[in-house]
């Protein structure tokens, strides 16, 4: 009998758990059109009032439960071409806050007014594509992708599709029309996942259309609703894009001569859908020069400073690619491709293909061929990569790469390095529980052995506690010339040589985050700790570090920040951190810090950031004190400036320094479509103080004309370093 009853009663928790589990995913239908749909924010067409309409949104931030006071309402419709998508939302007109009319801009999108739609057209829960508008007009698209077990938006993608924004008295409608021939989907698939997120600046509050809880991103797509197709949509014919580029240009080497040299040249894009979810991009001589310029940082430590790609053609299901190994160690970094000490390396041709052979299964291979430069031989770059989905969001995936030296078309068989690594990636189906495991090692021609790299990783996080463990080793050889680890290498000042020392590591984190109640002017009080610990293959100690920190949020968005770290770290070699007239001798140093940190509300017309800093630095002491001051002129212009100086005195003969990191930068928006950013970078540390000026006409849809503007002078005496002024336009053509 008693068995009987809890049989009985299992079932039923079963059944209320199926119940609930069907009951908290929403579903919305995708009405097809026959009408012409004009992107124009007047929603006039017949069938947008027949279209079945989105039901209330639910908060997101800073709470999670309860309906969002700001209304919005969203429509979709689609015929063979497009998907459209429409939206009221409601808000009065003098409460909007527009950041910027720049696009792409990922901070100005998430602290104005606007409405993304996210869609997952695998519906696997791994990848996927946002696509949002501000109330000013802004556009914003990006790549959906799991990174460190979240999703995240790459907005470094472009694709074409239109919008148009309409501003009211008491409301404000966004209309979009997004390609089908922009997207990757299955031709089978009758759902596809989907949200949509609305930004409300008056009350500071993000909600959601399928409730996402508070400690996942808005564009998680563990928590995505359903999107039903009375058919599935078809695959697009012809789905080809090519995008030539005409470039000229003039630079000035002053350490070599006065000349002016000129260059004019000219390159090809191209985008060949193989399938609906496979995709085919190609690149003759391509350019670089008109992406944004990284921003400098000041640099202590001993290791170098991870920047991240913005390259276009390196970017599309870059997950693929990139999504493999740890924080720290890297064995791909796309960046070592074209790119050597930040100089460009020409590129003669590369192509990539990447993206889903079925529902389950993702594959990417790329190839890049360089130019011979500067006396130096060409490379060759091969990236394979494959992904199997399993266990609902967890995955299996291989990664090969290969860079093989050319003495012209002559393959060089004594200079090559490849690596090869398998991982198993777990996410639980919501999302708080993460773990992997991973193997990988690598060859050059000389063979070497212990050249691999294996770690465990694991954390969980339930929004309101979170803990994680990552642990590995990597071995003394493992040389991954195409990828990343700075922490294997030791340069010895005295010898100038560089070593390399393998290591295990071991980094343990926890913290909890305390949520206030709605009527406190507080949002949250958030406690915890971070660890380090680096030790040599034999037991002797590398480096070790324990923090502490304390993170107080306001409902308004300012937060403050504190932390305190003990760190001990034992030199394997002579070290040069600051350019002293003798470096730090090998040996242990025990030191300890402190910093606080203040952001104001973002969303105000002025902000900014400031922080201070105090500790101990390898046997002295080091002082940290900056910040950052922005105003906003909305919509149509940012002016600010970052300030970052480091005070370093270290004993005896070792060094004595101040460092200054100052970066004025404008940005004037005429339009939507018409962008000028200005940049000044003076760095005493690397001694150089760059003007990066670049204005953008985006003359067309995905079609630009730009012009920058370059130039470098040395922080000494101001002497001229190099100049250079480039023009190019880039025009999108669909055969």
């Amino acid at each position: 009998m008693k068995r009987t009853v809890l049989l009985g009663i299992g079932i039923c928790l079963c059944s209320l758990n199926q119940v609930y589990a069907q009951s908290s995913t929403l579903r919305m239908k995708a009405m097809k059109t026959e009408e012409s749909i004009r992107i124009d924010g007047k929603l006039d067409e017949l069938d947008w009032g027949s279209a079945p309409i989105t039901t209330d949104f639910i908060n997101k931030w800073p709470i999670d439960t309860g309906l969002a006071v700001a209304r919005t309402q969203a429509w979709m419709l689609y015929d063979e071409d497009y998907l459209y998508v429409a939206a009221i939302n409601y808000q009065n007109k003098e409460d909007l806050v527009v950041a910027s009319l720049k696009r792409d801009k990922s901070d100005s999108h998430w602290n104005s007014d606007g409405f993304s739609v996210v869609l997952d057209p695998i519906n696997q829960k791994t990848n996927g594509f946002v696509f949002g508008v501000t109330a000013g007009g802004a556009k914003l698209e990006g790549l959906l992708r799991i990174e460190g077990g979240r999703t995240a938006a790459d907005v470094n993608w472009d694709n074409k599709w239109e919008s148009s924004v309409v501003v009211h008295e008491d409301h404000w409608i966004v209309e979009m029309a997004i390609p089908f021939r922009s997207l990757r989907y299955g031709q089978d698939g009758r759902e596809w996942g989907l949200n949509f997120i609305r930004n409300d600046m008056k009350r500071n509050e993000y909600s959601t259309w399928s409730r996402i809880p508070v400690a996942f991103p808005g564009v998680d797509l563990g928590y995505v609703g359903t999107l039903e197709w009375e058919e599935p949509p078809k695959a697009p014919k012809g789905n080809t894009v090519l995008v030539p580029y005409l470039l000229s240009s003039g630079n000035q080497d002053f350490s070599r001569s006065s000349e002016i040299n000129s260059e004019n040249d000219f390159g090809l894009d191209a985008k060949v859908a193989v399938t609906s979810s496979l995709n085919l991009d190609l690149t003759i001589n391509p350019d670089f020069s008109t992406v944004d310029v990284d921003q400098q940082v000041t640099n202590l430590s001993r290791f170098n400073i991870f920047f991240p790609e913005r390259r276009t053609f390196f970017l599309e299901n870059s997950d693929l690619f990139t999504e493999y190994g740890t924080w720290d160690v890297r064995p791909f970094f796309s960046r070592r491709i074209g790119l050597d000490g930040g100089q460009a390396v020409p590129i003669l041709f590369g192509g990539r293909l990447s993206g889903n052979l079925n529902d389950n299964l993702r594959l990417g291979v790329m190839n890049v061929q360089t130019k011979g430069a500067g006396g130096a031989n060409g490379n060759n770059y091969l990236v394979a990569s494959a992904q199997q989905k399993v266990f609902g969001r967890s995955t299996f995936q291989a990664l090969y790469t290969d860079r093989t030296s050319y003495d012209g078309f002559n393959r060089l068989t004594n200079d090559y390095n490849r690596t090869l690594g398998g991982e198993f990636n777990y996410i639980s189906i919501n999302g708080n529980l993460r773990g992997s495991a991973r193997l990988h090692t690598s060859q050059t021609q000389e063979k070497f052995g212990d050249a691999s790299f294996y770690s465990l990783n694991t954390n969980y996080n339930d929004g309101d506690f979170y803990f994680g463990f990552d642990g590995g080793r990597v071995g003394d050889n493992y040389i991954t010339q195409l990828g990343f680890t700075p922490r294997l290498f030791h340069t010895d000042a005295v010898q100038d040589t560089t070593f390399r020392i393998g290591y295990w590591k071991a980094n343990p984190w926890f913290g909890f985050i305390f949520r206030q109640p709605e009527s406190s002017p507080v949002n949250t009080h958030e406690i915890g700790s971070w660890s380090q610990f680096f030790y040599t293959h034999s037991g002797g100690l590398i480096d070790r570090s324990t923090t502490i920190f304390y993170n107080l949020g306001f409902r308004a968005g300012s937060f403050f920040d504190v932390f305190v770290r003990n760190s001990r770290s034992s030199l394997q070699v002579p070290t040069d951190l600051i350019g002293g007239d003798e470096p730090l001798p090998a040996g242990s140093y025990n030191f300890n810090e402190f910093r606080v940190q203040y952001n104001s509300d973002p969303r105000q017309a002025f902000s900014g950031v400031a922080f201070f800093g105090y500790g101990g630095f390898y046997g002295g002491t080091r002082l940290q004190a900056g910040g950052s001051i922005n105003i906003r002129k909305q919509p149509w212009g940012n002016f600010g400036v970052n300030y970052n100086m480091n005070r370093v005195e270290l004993p005896d003969n070792f060094g004595n320094t101040t460092l200054h990191l100052v970066g004025p930068q404008a940005e004037v928006n005429f339009s939507n479509s018409m962008f000028w950013t200005t940049f000044l970078q003076y760095n005493t540390q690397a001694e150089n103080f760059n003007i990066n000026s670049r204005f953008q006409w985006r003359f067309a849809p995905m079609s630009d004309l730009f012009i920058v503007y370059n130039d470098n002078y040395d922080t000494n005496a101001l002497t001229p370093q190099n100049r250079g002024l480039i023009m190019k336009i880039s025009y999108w053509i669909t055969p």
